[in-house]
């Protein structure tokens, strides 16, 4: 299969296909089936956080009890999982080190 070479951000929570396009975090290379993956990870991420940001505005449920926050943090990690798999050994090496990947 042929592998893509793919810019991804995660504070942007998108997937570049030139480096030029904007500022990156990660290089990964992958096959065109893990393509989806990534745009499907970010586009339920920026779902959770808008209905978050609705219920934000309800003071009685805190943080930690909110069971969207907990969802998004999960997509966290199946996106710094999926980069981790796909990615160069110095970004690895500081993947690992992430609160999220332990």
């Amino acid at each position: 299969m042929e592998k893509h070479k793919m810019y991804v951000s995660i504070s942007d929570q998108r997937v570049y296909t030139h480096p030029h396009d904007s500022p990156w975090d990660y290089e990964v290379v992958v096959t065109q089936e893990y393509i989806p993956v990534f745009y499907n990870l970010f586009e339920q991420t920026y779902e959770l956080e808008f209905r978050n940001f609705f219920r934000a505005h309800l003071p009685y449920i805190p943080y930690h009890y909110d069971r969207g926050n907990h969802e998004i943090d999960a997509r966290t990690q199946k996106v710094y999982a999926l980069i981790h798999e796909f990615t160069d050994e110095h970004s690895k090496k500081f993947i690992e080190q992430l609160p999220y990947f332990r």
